[in-house]
């Protein structure tokens, strides 16, 4: 296996990683928060809503968005990690 295959099979592998941890995050917001621990956060109020159903309803939606960004912004670090970068 060449150098360069090597660089692309270990920065491909760290992508996945990346892909797997905020999967993983909005998994546990989205499915976790609205509705696995619903009755929980509904104790919980947030401008007169309760916590579980704003997560179920915006929350999740948030959390995807700003993950979006991470997950550019861990990109960039690594293309430039890679020498991919342009």
């Amino acid at each position: 296996m060449s150098d360069k295959q090597k660089k692309a099979s270990a920065y491909w592998k760290e992508n996945v990683r990346y892909l797997f941890i905020l999967l993983a995050i909005w998994f546990i917001v989205s499915f976790g928060a609205g509705i696995l621990f619903k009755e929980t956060l509904d104790t919980i109020k947030i401008g007169g809503f309760k916590l579980g159903f704003w997560f179920a309803q915006q929350g999740s939606i948030y959390v995807f968005v700003i993950l979006i960004f991470v997950y550019v912004k861990l990109m960039n670090k690594l293309d430039k990690k890679y020498g991919y970068n342009e």
